[in-house]
């Protein structure tokens, strides 16, 4: 059967030997079978069939078949007629695919489903009742590379089934890859299917190759095209000539007065648009947005009168709409008139429902008390609340900003398409994005495959319900937080779960981004054997590898008084011991065998429980510091242990010691092996 001839069976379960002809066109090895119907069917043909015999009904909503008694496995030719008697007295039946019974091996499921957001996603891990009971699985989005499939198979817990186990003869791993890059793979089954959902279950892999012994596909809608956004220059979205405010009353200060007296705070040349006064809060005001000469308009109406202003718009290239109650609240039709708005009026959406943007350089600003320096690091978010707390308390722990932008609803303007425009922006060298509902995820999918910065992902609400799959296995193996994981792993980007460990990476990439490390490993150096346990164990669960001590150095180390037991290293390090010894033992151990990250940590504790002794702390600072600076081809990372424990403005003098070498600062262990290992992953992508 063609593909053609599939895709013509939109609506409908297709029978599985249909599926069957058309993967054996495409290659895929199927067991050999026959089909036979009508009200008394004729098993001859079956009988040029070796057995043992499978034999299998078909009919409209059998789809699980086994669930009914519509399968009946390990049959002589004899047994046929009986055996269809009886799946006719359970239920109703349009014919019978005989075929003869595979060989054992091992189960596998491989499966393709369409993600609402991403579109074409392939499934594989173990199979048969396994699918469901053990959920052993792996996850990408279409299409795949060899090395995706090989890492796929890799990932599955029951891996070892594969590659032989207990004396049993390894698969033929080769086949399987072969199958996955047929159905997920450049000009995959996948383009070729209207996806809703399309399994093989089971397919039984063995040292001779797999055959697909059951097959399933529930066709659905084809997926819609992504927008078009074609090379729109954001430059005076982040830097606008001068910005206009709507909404600010004379009379009772709202949100729109709050904003004027932001942008006036910064500094960039400021008009309000009201009806009827010839200024607001001070600043001047015109009637409308048309008779407004500005880059950049902040929308701040009820969401009633949002269309009309944004009609009005015309010559002013980004207008951004603060307003909610729009899509968010169930009015999908006063969002669409407002996108139309927009569209007559020749000019882009940000937003609704958002904050806006904050450019120290552009004078931008949705938080109060000014803007912080400029740098390199910008951010996109769907939440305009939790990028002000990204910008307040990363700026508090050194992070600087190149672009911030909310985009709320993302009616108009993407997250894809700003992605793709801070990738060719020469301030920006690192990027944070939070995500609930991407609304373009494939195209925000492709935009994060071609970026070479480090991006940090966090997610919103991948902790809900798997999407409920209509029949099969396949559908309800697929959720949110699975798929985001896919996104990460195939794209490069680094997948992050709490917003703590969104600014912690952010600081990493803004201190390290650019450094060229000399070697692969990763040390930890620090006071207390206990502490040095649990950065072990902090390290191992962020999938951080630290190796042995080169043994080479274990004399160098012995004599610095250092009594070397392994990684992480113990260093008598205090408020009176030698700060310097631990520029030392990172020189020692970086000599013999060069590290891509050496993290160094303290205990501020011990510095302040018999008295003020934060000078003590700053020379451990400045060693560290001295460090970074003598070994250009390593990553240094400070943590400081019980901060809080310091007096005020102690862990701002050290963070500004080690801001000055380029050294990120944690005030825990996880986080700093969070933003670790997220350097390791960017280095090997």
């Amino acid at each position: 059967m063609s593909g053609a001839a599939m895709d013509g069976h939109v609506g409908r379960h297709v029978y599985e030997h249909e599926v069957k002809a058309f993967l054996r066109e495409a290659g895929v090895p199927v067991p050999r079978g026959v089909t036979v119907s009508g009200p008394e069917p004729d098993f001859g043909p079956a009988r040029e069939l070796a057995g043992p015999l499978v034999l299998k009904a078909f009919g409209p909503g059998l789809v699980h078949k086994s669930e009914v008694g519509a399968v009946r496995v390990g049959l002589a030719y004899e047994d046929l007629g009986p055996a269809s008697a009886a799946m006719r007295a359970r239920t109703a039946v349009a014919g019978f695919l005989v075929e003869e019974q595979a060989a054992p091996g091992v189960e596998l499921i491989v499966g393709l489903t369409r993600d609402p957001g991403f579109g074409p996603v392939l499934l594989a891990g173990l199979g048969g009742v396994w699918a469901e009971a053990l959920r052993d699985t792996a996850l990408r989005l279409c299409p795949i590379s060899e090395a995706d499939a090989r890492r796929m198979l890799a990932s599955l817990r029951g891996s070892r089934l594969l590659y032989g186990h207990r004396g049993a003869p390894p698969v033929d791993v080769d086949a399987v890859v072969k199958l996955l890059m047929t159905v997920g793979g450049p000009g995959g089954l996948w383009e070729r299917l209207e996806l809703g959902e399309f399994e093989l279950n089971p397919v039984i892999a063995t040292s001779s190759g797999v055959i697909a012994v059951d097959a399933r596909h529930l066709p659905g809608p084809g997926g819609g095209g992504v927008r078009a956004t074609a090379g729109t220059d954001f430059l005076p979205l982040f830097e606008p000539r001068a910005v206009a405010v709507v909404g600010a009353s004379t009379t009772r200060p709202n949100f729109g007065n709050l904003f004027l007296d932001f942008y006036r705070a910064t500094g960039v040349p400021l008009v309000a648009v009201h009806p009827s006064a010839s200024e607001v809060s001070g600043v001047p005001a015109v009637p409308s947005l048309a008779a407004a000469n500005v880059d950049y308009a902040l929308v701040a109406v009820p969401a009633e009168r949002c269309a009309e202003v944004v009609r009005q718009a015309s010559g002013v290239p980004f207008v951004q709409v603060m307003s909610g109650g729009f899509g968010e609240a169930g009015r999908a039709e006063l969002e669409g008139e407002l996108v139309e708005a927009a569209r007559a009026a020749g000019v882009r959406l940000l937003g609704p429902n958002c904050m806006g943007v904050y450019c120290p350089l552009g004078r931008q600003t949705f938080v109060g008390g000014g803007v912080g320096p400029a740098g390199p690091v910008a951010l996109i978010s769907q939440s305009g609340g939790l990028a002000g707390e990204v910008i307040k308390v990363g700026e508090r722990r050194g992070l600087a900003f190149s672009r911030v932008v909310t985009v709320g609803n993302a009616a108009d303007v993407s997250p894809a398409e700003l992605l793709g425009w801070l990738a060719r922006d020469d301030r920006t060298e690192a990027v944070g994005l939070y995500l609930e509902d991407p609304r373009d995820g494939r195209e925000l999918y492709e935009a994060l495959c071609s970026l070479a910065l480090p991006v940090v992902l966090l997610v919103g609400g991948r902790s809900g319900q798997g999407r409920a799959a209509a029949a099969g296995h396949t559908g309800g193996l697929v959720s949110e937080r699975r798929i985001w994981e896919a996104v990460a792993e195939q794209s490069g980007a680094v997948l992050v779960s709490s917003q703590d460990d969104l600014i912690g990476v952010l600081a990493y990439f803004q201190a390290h981004g650019s450094r060229v490390t000399a070697g692969d490993g990763v040390l930890v150096v620090g006071p207390s054997g206990g502490a040095s346990v649990l950065a072990a164990d902090a390290f191992d669960l962020a999938g951080v590898r630290l190796d042995p001590l080169p043994g080479d150095a274990l004399g160098e180390l012995r004599g610095l008084g250092v009594t070397a037991t392994g990684n992480p290293l113990e260093v008598p390090v205090g408020p009176l011991g030698r700060a310097e010894l631990v520029a030392e033992v990172i020189d020692v151990v970086v000599r013999h065998r060069p590290c891509r990250d050496v993290v160094a940590h303290v205990n501020v504790q011990a510095f302040f429980t018999y008295g003020d002794r934060a000078e003590p702390l700053y020379a451990y600072a400045r060693a560290v510091a001295g460090a970074q600076a003598a070994l250009p081809g390593t990553r240094i990372t400070l943590v400081t242990r019980n901060g809080d424990c310091a007096p005020a403005g102690v862990e701002d003098e050290v963070r500004r010691i080690a801001a000055a070498a380029g050294i990120p600062v944690y005030r825990s262990m996880e986080a700093a092996a969070v933003a670790v290992a997220a350097g390791g992953r960017h280095g090997a992508a």
